[in-house]
Protein backbone atom coordinates (compact mmCIF):
# COMPACT_ATOMS: atom_id res chain seq x y z
CA UNK A 1 0.00 0.00 0.00
CA UNK A 2 1.11 3.55 -0.61
CA UNK A 3 0.40 6.28 1.99
CA UNK A 4 -2.86 7.26 0.27
CA UNK A 5 -4.35 3.82 0.77
CA UNK A 6 -4.17 2.67 -2.86
CA UNK A 7 -2.65 -0.80 -3.43
CA UNK A 8 0.78 -1.08 -4.97
CA UNK A 9 2.33 -4.13 -6.52
CA UNK A 10 3.98 -6.59 -4.17
CA UNK A 11 7.69 -6.78 -5.06
CA UNK A 12 7.61 -10.55 -4.74
CA UNK A 13 4.44 -10.95 -6.83
CA UNK A 14 4.39 -12.04 -10.43
CA UNK A 15 5.17 -9.22 -12.88
CA UNK A 16 1.87 -9.83 -14.65
CA UNK A 17 -1.28 -11.62 -13.48
CA UNK A 18 -1.33 -15.35 -14.15
CA UNK A 19 -4.20 -17.05 -15.91
CA UNK A 20 -5.30 -18.45 -12.58
CA UNK A 21 -5.61 -14.94 -11.09
CA UNK A 22 -7.41 -13.59 -14.17
CA UNK A 23 -9.82 -16.53 -14.11
CA UNK A 24 -10.42 -15.96 -10.40
CA UNK A 25 -11.11 -12.27 -11.10
CA UNK A 26 -13.79 -13.27 -13.60
CA UNK A 27 -15.25 -15.87 -11.26
CA UNK A 28 -15.49 -13.40 -8.37
CA UNK A 29 -17.17 -10.84 -10.64
CA UNK A 30 -19.74 -13.45 -11.71
CA UNK A 31 -20.53 -14.38 -8.10
CA UNK A 32 -20.90 -10.73 -7.08
CA UNK A 33 -23.18 -10.06 -10.07
CA UNK A 34 -25.49 -12.98 -9.35
CA UNK A 35 -25.68 -12.17 -5.64
CA UNK A 36 -26.73 -8.62 -6.54
CA UNK A 37 -29.30 -9.98 -9.00
CA UNK A 38 -30.86 -12.18 -6.31
CA UNK A 39 -31.03 -9.50 -3.61
CA UNK A 40 -32.31 -6.75 -5.93
CA UNK A 41 -34.94 -9.10 -7.36
CA UNK A 42 -36.41 -9.44 -3.89
CA UNK A 43 -36.27 -5.71 -3.11
CA UNK A 44 -37.85 -4.80 -6.46
CA UNK A 45 -40.96 -6.83 -5.52
CA UNK A 46 -41.32 -5.49 -1.97
CA UNK A 47 -44.25 -3.19 -2.96
CA UNK A 48 -46.04 -6.19 -4.50
CA UNK A 49 -45.38 -8.29 -1.39
CA UNK A 50 -46.70 -5.49 0.82
CA UNK A 51 -49.89 -5.38 -1.25
CA UNK A 52 -50.27 -9.17 -1.31
CA UNK A 53 -49.93 -9.39 2.47
CA UNK A 54 -51.76 -6.07 3.17
CA UNK A 55 -49.03 -4.74 5.47
CA UNK A 56 -48.57 -1.27 6.98
CA UNK A 57 -45.16 0.39 6.79
CA UNK A 58 -44.41 -0.61 10.37
CA UNK A 59 -45.38 -4.26 9.84
CA UNK A 60 -43.43 -4.38 6.59
CA UNK A 61 -40.38 -3.10 8.45
CA UNK A 62 -40.73 -5.87 11.01
CA UNK A 63 -41.05 -8.45 8.23
CA UNK A 64 -37.87 -7.18 6.55
CA UNK A 65 -36.18 -7.60 9.91
CA UNK A 66 -36.18 -11.38 9.31
CA UNK A 67 -33.70 -10.91 6.46
CA UNK A 68 -31.45 -8.77 8.62
CA UNK A 69 -31.55 -11.23 11.53
CA UNK A 70 -30.50 -14.05 9.22
CA UNK A 71 -27.58 -12.02 7.87
CA UNK A 72 -26.45 -10.87 11.29
CA UNK A 73 -26.48 -14.39 12.72
CA UNK A 74 -24.35 -15.59 9.80
CA UNK A 75 -21.68 -12.92 10.12
CA UNK A 76 -19.82 -13.83 13.35
CA UNK A 77 -18.76 -17.23 12.02
CA UNK A 78 -18.76 -16.61 8.25
CA UNK A 79 -15.06 -15.73 8.19
CA UNK A 80 -14.15 -18.85 10.17
CA UNK A 81 -16.28 -20.99 7.85
CA UNK A 82 -14.60 -19.45 4.80
CA UNK A 83 -11.20 -20.04 6.35
CA UNK A 84 -12.06 -23.65 7.16
CA UNK A 85 -13.86 -24.65 3.93
CA UNK A 86 -12.32 -22.14 1.55
CA UNK A 87 -14.22 -19.26 -0.09
CA UNK A 88 -15.41 -21.34 -3.07
CA UNK A 89 -17.21 -24.00 -1.03
CA UNK A 90 -18.57 -21.40 1.35
CA UNK A 91 -19.99 -19.37 -1.54
CA UNK A 92 -21.66 -22.44 -3.05
CA UNK A 93 -23.25 -23.61 0.21
CA UNK A 94 -24.46 -20.13 1.16
CA UNK A 95 -25.91 -19.47 -2.31
CA UNK A 96 -27.91 -22.68 -2.06
CA UNK A 97 -29.43 -21.39 1.19
CA UNK A 98 -30.08 -18.00 -0.47
CA UNK A 99 -31.80 -19.60 -3.47
CA UNK A 100 -34.03 -21.75 -1.29
CA UNK A 101 -34.90 -18.75 0.88
CA UNK A 102 -35.90 -16.47 -1.98
CA UNK A 103 -38.01 -19.27 -3.50
CA UNK A 104 -39.84 -19.89 -0.22
CA UNK A 105 -40.43 -16.15 0.27
CA UNK A 106 -41.84 -15.75 -3.24
CA UNK A 107 -44.15 -18.74 -3.04
CA UNK A 108 -45.33 -17.78 0.46
CA UNK A 109 -46.24 -14.25 -0.65
CA UNK A 110 -47.64 -15.06 -4.09
CA UNK A 111 -49.49 -18.32 -3.48
CA UNK A 112 -50.04 -18.83 0.23
CA UNK A 113 -50.31 -15.22 1.41
CA UNK A 114 -48.36 -16.29 4.49
CA UNK A 115 -46.42 -13.65 6.39
CA UNK A 116 -44.74 -16.37 8.46
CA UNK A 117 -43.64 -18.21 5.32
CA UNK A 118 -42.17 -15.02 3.87
CA UNK A 119 -40.32 -14.37 7.13
CA UNK A 120 -38.83 -17.89 7.08
CA UNK A 121 -37.74 -17.41 3.47
CA UNK A 122 -36.22 -13.99 4.20
CA UNK A 123 -34.26 -15.46 7.11
CA UNK A 124 -32.75 -17.93 4.63
CA UNK A 125 -32.03 -15.12 2.17
CA UNK A 126 -30.28 -13.12 4.88
CA UNK A 127 -28.29 -16.07 6.25
CA UNK A 128 -27.17 -17.21 2.82
CA UNK A 129 -26.43 -13.74 1.48
CA UNK A 130 -24.58 -12.72 4.65
CA UNK A 131 -22.30 -15.75 4.58
CA UNK A 132 -21.70 -15.37 0.86
CA UNK A 133 -20.94 -11.67 1.32
CA UNK A 134 -18.05 -12.35 3.69
CA UNK A 135 -16.65 -15.24 1.62
CA UNK A 136 -16.74 -13.41 -1.71
CA UNK A 137 -15.18 -10.28 -0.18
CA UNK A 138 -12.35 -12.38 1.26
CA UNK A 139 -11.78 -13.93 -2.17
CA UNK A 140 -12.05 -10.53 -3.87
CA UNK A 141 -9.47 -9.02 -1.51
CA UNK A 142 -7.09 -11.90 -2.21
CA UNK A 143 -7.46 -11.36 -5.96
CA UNK A 144 -6.94 -7.60 -5.49
CA UNK A 145 -3.62 -8.18 -3.74
CA UNK A 146 -2.38 -10.49 -6.47
CA UNK A 147 -3.34 -8.00 -9.16
CA UNK A 148 -1.60 -5.16 -7.29
CA UNK A 149 -4.29 -2.54 -7.91
CA UNK A 150 -7.71 -1.54 -6.56
CA UNK A 151 -10.39 -3.87 -7.92
CA UNK A 152 -12.67 -4.67 -4.97
CA UNK A 153 -14.99 -1.71 -5.71
CA UNK A 154 -15.33 -3.06 -9.25
CA UNK A 155 -16.49 -6.38 -7.86
CA UNK A 156 -19.08 -4.42 -5.91
CA UNK A 157 -19.87 -2.61 -9.16
CA UNK A 158 -20.57 -6.04 -10.62
CA UNK A 159 -22.91 -6.59 -7.66
CA UNK A 160 -24.59 -3.31 -8.54
CA UNK A 161 -24.88 -4.35 -12.20
CA UNK A 162 -26.66 -7.44 -10.99
CA UNK A 163 -28.86 -5.13 -8.92
CA UNK A 164 -29.64 -3.05 -12.01
CA UNK A 165 -30.67 -6.21 -13.83
CA UNK A 166 -32.72 -7.34 -10.85
CA UNK A 167 -34.44 -3.97 -10.53
CA UNK A 168 -35.15 -3.86 -14.28
CA UNK A 169 -36.54 -7.37 -14.33
CA UNK A 170 -38.59 -6.57 -11.23
CA UNK A 171 -40.07 -3.46 -12.81
CA UNK A 172 -40.91 -5.41 -15.95
CA UNK A 173 -42.37 -8.32 -14.01
CA UNK A 174 -44.52 -5.96 -11.93
CA UNK A 175 -45.72 -4.14 -15.04
CA UNK A 176 -46.84 -7.27 -16.89
CA UNK A 177 -48.13 -8.99 -13.76
CA UNK A 178 -45.73 -11.92 -13.45
CA UNK A 179 -46.60 -13.79 -10.22
CA UNK A 180 -44.15 -13.13 -7.40
CA UNK A 181 -43.49 -16.83 -6.79
CA UNK A 182 -42.71 -17.57 -10.44
CA UNK A 183 -40.45 -14.53 -10.78
CA UNK A 184 -38.40 -15.22 -7.65
CA UNK A 185 -38.20 -18.97 -8.27
CA UNK A 186 -36.77 -18.59 -11.78
CA UNK A 187 -34.20 -16.02 -10.61
CA UNK A 188 -33.14 -18.30 -7.73
CA UNK A 189 -32.44 -21.17 -10.16
CA UNK A 190 -30.38 -18.91 -12.45
CA UNK A 191 -28.37 -17.52 -9.54
CA UNK A 192 -27.57 -20.96 -8.14
CA UNK A 193 -26.45 -22.37 -11.50
CA UNK A 194 -24.34 -19.34 -12.39
CA UNK A 195 -22.65 -19.27 -8.98
CA UNK A 196 -21.66 -22.91 -9.37
CA UNK A 197 -19.81 -22.00 -12.56
CA UNK A 198 -18.23 -18.81 -11.17
CA UNK A 199 -16.91 -20.33 -7.94
CA UNK A 200 -15.06 -23.05 -9.86
CA UNK A 201 -12.57 -20.37 -10.99
CA UNK A 202 -11.69 -19.11 -7.48
CA UNK A 203 -8.08 -19.16 -6.35
CA UNK A 204 -6.95 -22.52 -4.94
CA UNK A 205 -7.67 -22.57 -1.22
CA UNK A 206 -4.43 -22.67 0.81
CA UNK A 207 -3.79 -25.80 2.83
CA UNK A 208 -4.81 -25.23 6.43
CA UNK A 209 -4.45 -27.29 9.55
CA UNK A 210 -7.88 -28.65 10.47
CA UNK A 211 -6.91 -29.83 13.94
CA UNK A 212 -8.22 -28.52 17.27
CA UNK A 213 -5.16 -26.31 17.73
CA UNK A 214 -5.72 -24.56 14.40
CA UNK A 215 -9.41 -24.08 15.15
CA UNK A 216 -8.46 -22.51 18.48
CA UNK A 217 -6.02 -20.19 16.74
CA UNK A 218 -8.77 -19.02 14.35
CA UNK A 219 -11.14 -18.33 17.24
CA UNK A 220 -8.43 -16.39 19.08
CA UNK A 221 -7.73 -14.35 15.94
CA UNK A 222 -11.42 -13.50 15.71
CA UNK A 223 -11.56 -12.39 19.35
CA UNK A 224 -8.39 -10.34 18.89
CA UNK A 225 -9.95 -8.56 15.91
CA UNK A 226 -12.79 -7.38 18.14
CA UNK A 227 -10.22 -5.55 20.30
CA UNK A 228 -8.53 -3.65 17.44
CA UNK A 229 -9.54 0.05 17.41
CA UNK A 230 -8.94 0.46 13.67
CA UNK A 231 -11.06 -2.59 12.82
CA UNK A 232 -13.90 -1.32 15.02
CA UNK A 233 -13.79 2.16 13.49
CA UNK A 234 -13.89 0.68 9.98
CA UNK A 235 -16.86 -1.39 11.12
CA UNK A 236 -18.72 1.72 12.30
CA UNK A 237 -18.07 3.43 8.97
CA UNK A 238 -19.32 0.37 7.10
CA UNK A 239 -22.39 0.37 9.38
CA UNK A 240 -23.24 3.93 8.37
CA UNK A 241 -22.70 3.17 4.69
CA UNK A 242 -24.70 -0.04 4.93
CA UNK A 243 -27.57 1.96 6.42
CA UNK A 244 -27.20 4.54 3.62
CA UNK A 245 -27.37 1.82 0.99
CA UNK A 246 -29.81 -0.48 2.77
CA UNK A 247 -32.40 2.21 3.46
CA UNK A 248 -32.63 2.79 -0.29
CA UNK A 249 -32.80 -0.95 -0.97
CA UNK A 250 -35.60 -1.46 1.53
CA UNK A 251 -37.65 1.71 1.21
CA UNK A 252 -36.89 3.73 -1.92
CA UNK A 253 -39.45 2.08 -4.18
CA UNK A 254 -42.13 2.19 -1.46
CA UNK A 255 -41.25 5.79 -0.52
CA UNK A 256 -41.73 7.05 -4.09
CA UNK A 257 -45.00 5.12 -4.43
CA UNK A 258 -46.30 6.67 -1.18
CA UNK A 259 -44.62 10.08 -1.28
CA UNK A 260 -44.75 10.97 -4.98
CA UNK A 261 -47.76 8.90 -6.00
CA UNK A 262 -45.96 6.93 -8.74
CA UNK A 263 -46.96 3.44 -9.83
CA UNK A 264 -45.43 0.28 -8.42
CA UNK A 265 -43.48 -0.25 -11.66
CA UNK A 266 -42.20 3.36 -11.56
CA UNK A 267 -41.13 2.86 -7.95
CA UNK A 268 -39.06 -0.16 -9.00
CA UNK A 269 -37.57 1.94 -11.81
CA UNK A 270 -36.53 4.66 -9.32
CA UNK A 271 -34.74 1.97 -7.33
CA UNK A 272 -33.04 1.09 -10.62
CA UNK A 273 -31.76 4.68 -10.88
CA UNK A 274 -30.19 4.28 -7.45
CA UNK A 275 -28.35 1.09 -8.36
CA UNK A 276 -27.19 2.63 -11.65
CA UNK A 277 -25.60 5.42 -9.61
CA UNK A 278 -24.01 2.80 -7.35
CA UNK A 279 -22.62 0.96 -10.38
CA UNK A 280 -21.12 4.07 -11.96
CA UNK A 281 -19.54 5.12 -8.66
CA UNK A 282 -17.97 1.72 -8.07
CA UNK A 283 -16.65 1.48 -11.62
CA UNK A 284 -15.07 4.95 -11.71
CA UNK A 285 -14.15 4.90 -8.02
CA UNK A 286 -11.30 2.44 -8.48
CA UNK A 287 -9.45 4.94 -10.71
CA UNK A 288 -10.09 7.75 -8.23
CA UNK A 289 -8.86 5.70 -5.27
CA UNK A 290 -5.67 4.63 -7.04
CA UNK A 291 -5.00 8.27 -7.90
CA UNK A 292 -6.01 10.13 -4.73
CA UNK A 293 -6.36 7.45 -2.06
CA UNK A 294 -9.19 6.15 0.05
CA UNK A 295 -9.61 9.03 2.46
CA UNK A 296 -10.07 12.02 0.07
CA UNK A 297 -12.35 10.01 -2.21
CA UNK A 298 -14.56 8.85 0.67
CA UNK A 299 -14.90 12.39 2.02
CA UNK A 300 -16.25 13.45 -1.38
CA UNK A 301 -18.60 10.51 -1.88
CA UNK A 302 -20.16 10.83 1.58
CA UNK A 303 -20.95 14.45 0.79
CA UNK A 304 -22.62 13.39 -2.47
CA UNK A 305 -24.71 10.77 -0.68
CA UNK A 306 -25.93 13.24 1.95
CA UNK A 307 -26.84 15.83 -0.70
CA UNK A 308 -28.57 13.29 -2.92
CA UNK A 309 -30.66 11.75 -0.15
CA UNK A 310 -31.80 15.22 0.96
CA UNK A 311 -32.83 16.13 -2.59
CA UNK A 312 -34.66 12.82 -3.06
CA UNK A 313 -36.86 13.57 -0.05
CA UNK A 314 -37.31 17.35 -0.14
CA UNK A 315 -37.19 18.19 -3.86
CA UNK A 316 -40.96 18.15 -4.29
CA UNK A 317 -40.40 17.64 -8.01
CA UNK A 318 -40.17 14.20 -9.55
CA UNK A 319 -37.23 14.84 -11.92
CA UNK A 320 -35.19 16.67 -9.27
CA UNK A 321 -35.92 13.92 -6.75
CA UNK A 322 -34.77 11.27 -9.23
CA UNK A 323 -31.56 13.26 -9.82
CA UNK A 324 -31.10 13.20 -6.04
CA UNK A 325 -31.56 9.41 -6.07
CA UNK A 326 -28.77 9.14 -8.67
CA UNK A 327 -26.43 11.26 -6.51
CA UNK A 328 -27.41 9.20 -3.48
CA UNK A 329 -26.41 6.00 -5.28
CA UNK A 330 -23.17 7.54 -6.58
CA UNK A 331 -22.20 8.76 -3.11
CA UNK A 332 -23.09 5.53 -1.33
CA UNK A 333 -21.15 3.39 -3.78
CA UNK A 334 -17.66 3.16 -2.27
CA UNK A 335 -18.07 3.06 1.52
CA UNK A 336 -18.89 -0.63 1.85
CA UNK A 337 -16.30 -2.09 -0.59
CA UNK A 338 -13.51 0.26 0.51
CA UNK A 339 -14.23 -0.61 4.14
CA UNK A 340 -13.98 -4.32 3.33
CA UNK A 341 -10.75 -3.75 1.42
CA UNK A 342 -9.29 -1.80 4.36
CA UNK A 343 -10.25 -4.60 6.77
CA UNK A 344 -8.39 -7.05 4.51
CA UNK A 345 -5.14 -5.04 4.27
CA UNK A 346 -3.38 -7.89 6.05
CA UNK A 347 -4.37 -11.01 4.08
CA UNK A 348 -3.47 -13.41 6.89
CA UNK A 349 -5.86 -11.68 9.31
CA UNK A 350 -8.45 -10.80 6.67
CA UNK A 351 -11.03 -13.54 7.50
CA UNK A 352 -11.31 -12.45 11.15
CA UNK A 353 -11.27 -8.73 10.44
CA UNK A 354 -13.71 -8.91 7.53
CA UNK A 355 -16.08 -10.92 9.74
CA UNK A 356 -15.91 -8.29 12.49
CA UNK A 357 -16.48 -5.42 10.07
CA UNK A 358 -19.34 -7.33 8.45
CA UNK A 359 -21.04 -8.02 11.79
CA UNK A 360 -20.89 -4.35 12.76
CA UNK A 361 -21.92 -3.19 9.30
CA UNK A 362 -24.86 -5.56 9.00
CA UNK A 363 -26.26 -4.26 12.27
CA UNK A 364 -27.58 -1.45 10.08
CA UNK A 365 -29.68 -3.98 8.19
CA UNK A 366 -30.98 -5.28 11.52
CA UNK A 367 -32.05 -1.92 12.93
CA UNK A 368 -32.70 0.01 9.72
CA UNK A 369 -35.90 -1.57 8.38
CA UNK A 370 -37.95 -1.42 11.62
CA UNK A 371 -36.59 2.05 12.51
CA UNK A 372 -37.57 3.55 9.17
CA UNK A 373 -40.84 1.62 9.09
CA UNK A 374 -41.96 2.86 12.52
CA UNK A 375 -40.79 6.38 11.71
CA UNK A 376 -42.67 6.14 8.41
CA UNK A 377 -45.89 5.41 10.26
CA UNK A 378 -45.57 8.86 11.92
CA UNK A 379 -43.99 11.13 9.29
CA UNK A 380 -44.49 9.19 6.05
CA UNK A 381 -42.14 6.72 4.40
CA UNK A 382 -40.52 9.37 2.19
CA UNK A 383 -39.67 11.83 4.98
CA UNK A 384 -38.37 9.00 7.19
CA UNK A 385 -35.44 8.75 4.74
CA UNK A 386 -34.07 12.06 6.05
CA UNK A 387 -32.39 9.94 8.72
CA UNK A 388 -29.80 9.06 6.03
CA UNK A 389 -28.15 12.50 5.59
CA UNK A 390 -28.35 13.12 9.35
CA UNK A 391 -26.34 9.95 9.94
CA UNK A 392 -23.74 10.71 7.26
CA UNK A 393 -22.55 13.96 8.83
CA UNK A 394 -20.89 12.41 11.92
CA UNK A 395 -19.67 9.51 9.77
CA UNK A 396 -17.14 11.86 8.14
CA UNK A 397 -15.06 11.66 11.33
CA UNK A 398 -14.54 7.91 10.76
CA UNK A 399 -13.08 8.18 7.25
CA UNK A 400 -9.39 8.58 8.35
CA UNK A 401 -9.54 5.04 9.82
CA UNK A 402 -9.37 3.75 6.24
CA UNK A 403 -5.70 4.71 5.94
CA UNK A 404 -3.58 1.55 5.83
CA UNK A 405 -1.53 0.61 8.91
CA UNK A 406 1.93 2.15 9.06
CA UNK A 407 3.71 -1.14 8.37
CA UNK A 408 1.72 -1.52 5.13
CA UNK A 409 2.22 2.04 3.94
Amino acid sequence: MNPTGAPVADPVAEPSPSRTVLAARTGVAVVFTLNGLAVATWFSRVPAVREALDLSAGRLGLLLLALSVGALLAMPTAGLVAQRLGPARTVLASTLVLALGITVAGLSAGLAGSTVGVAVGLFGVGFGSGTCDVAMNIEGAAVEKRLGRTVLPRFHAAWSLGSVAGAGLGAGAARVGVPIGVHLGVVAAVVLGGTLLGARSFLPAPARDAGPSAAGDRRRALLAAWREPRTLLIGLLVLAMAFTEGSANDWLAVAFVDGYGVSEAAGAAVFGVFVVGMTLGRTAGTVAIDRWGRVPVLFGTLGLAATGATLAVLAGSGPVAIAGVALWGLGASLGFPVGMSAAADDEERAPARVSVVAVIGYTAFLGGPPLLGLLGDHVGTLHALLVVPLLLLPTLALVPALRPPAHRA
